[in-house]
């Protein structure tokens, strides 16, 4: 004989249903990746044996105020590849 499904099994379907769906009606992503051009190819060998933080240390390096300045709304420039994801060649 089969047993019926419980009220606490439709409670956790009904959830998962409301979590997908908020999930399914997130934006998409808006932040740019990191390119894969002449002067971003030595980070992505970077990221591959040391990672992330290691090539992070750089990006200052050209993205400042005198050189890539960033937008006014731009946060906190110490973890850059945390939003900026890089290609896959």
């Amino acid at each position: 004989m089969a047993n019926p499904i419980k009220k606490r099994d439709l409670l956790l379907i009904g959830l998962a249903v409301i979590i997908l769906a908020f999930l399914w009606q997130a934006p998409p992503e808006s932040t740019s990746r990191v390119p894969f051009d002449d002067d971003h190819k030595p980070y992505y060998e970077l990221v591959k044996t040391d990672g992330k933080k290691a090539a992070e240390k750089f990006c200052a390096d050209c993205h400042n105020e005198d050189d890539l300045p960033f937008s006014a709304e731009h946060p906190s420039k110490s973890r850059c590849l945390f939003c900026h994801k890089m290609q896959r060649p």
